[in-house]
C-alpha cells in the first residue's frame, strides 16, 4: 500500500489540473471509469460538476470511490 499521494494531470473541459491521490485511489478510479465505458477525465468532469465547492476534487474523488464500492458490497 502506497501512503503518498501520486500526482496525475487531468483535463477538465480543456483546462488542466493535477490532482494527487493514493495509488490504490487511482487504481480504482481507473477501474470505476473502465468499467463505465468513460475515460478518467470524462468521469472527473462528472463528479467534479456533482461536487460542493468548498470541497476540493481528490477530496471529491476518494468518496466518490468509497460510495461506489460501498454501494457494490451491499
Amino acid at each position: 500500500m502506497s501512503a503518498r499521494p501520486a500526482k496525475h494531470s487531468l483535463t477538465l473541459r480543456g483546462h488542466r489540473t493535477s490532482v494527487s491521490l493514493e495509488d490504490e485511489f487511482w487504481h480504482a478510479f481507473r477501474q470505476i471509469a473502465e468499467s463505465r465505458g468513460k475515460t478518467i477525465n470524462a468521469l472527473a468532469i462528472e463528479i467534479d460538476e456533482a461536487r460542493k465547492t468548498d470541497i476540493g476534487l481528490a477530496s471529491a474523488i476518494r468518496v466518490f470511490v468509497l460510495n461506489h464500492f460501498r454501494a457494490q458490497s451491499q
